[in-house]
């Protein structure tokens, strides 16, 4: 559980890092094609950093709603990082595709199951 939460987190810090590097690129002048495009793109940087942040937190703690939405995140990730490997840019890529295949390994684990869908007992799942 704490090997998927810390993928999942470390995921959103990444994306945090791109959000806030795509802010700099914005207000240094950086030519974009449109700008509300170029804001629409930071928000959903932003919003999907926030929710790999809850995630990664909630699925911590053991609440069963998160793995899906981890599941989610990490075929994102291979589906960006596959044609980035491919498309010469190698470390990326790998930056990418391993997390993202060790948290749908971690996923489908059956302690981490287990622990995600705990109910009664110390606390119910939700």
């Amino acid at each position: 559980m704490v090997v998927i939460s810390v993928v999942v987190v470390l995921e959103a810090l990444a994306l945090l890092a791109a959000g806030v590097l795509y802010i700099y690129e914005l207000v240094t002048g950086a030519p974009v094609a449109s700008f509300w495009g170029a804001v629409f793109t930071l928000g959903l940087l932003l919003a999907f950093s926030a929710l790999l942040f809850a995630v990664g937190h909630f699925l911590f703690r053991g609440y069963r709603w998160t793995r899906a939405p981890a599941l989610v995140a990490q075929l994102f990730a291979l589906t960006i990082g596959f044609p980035t490997m491919t498309g010469g840019l190698v470390l990326a890529g790998l930056a990418m595709v391993v997390p993202a295949l060790a948290g749908i390994v971690f996923l489908f684990d059956k302690r981490v199951i287990a622990f995600a869908s705990r109910a009664g007992g110390s606390r119910a799942a939700l």
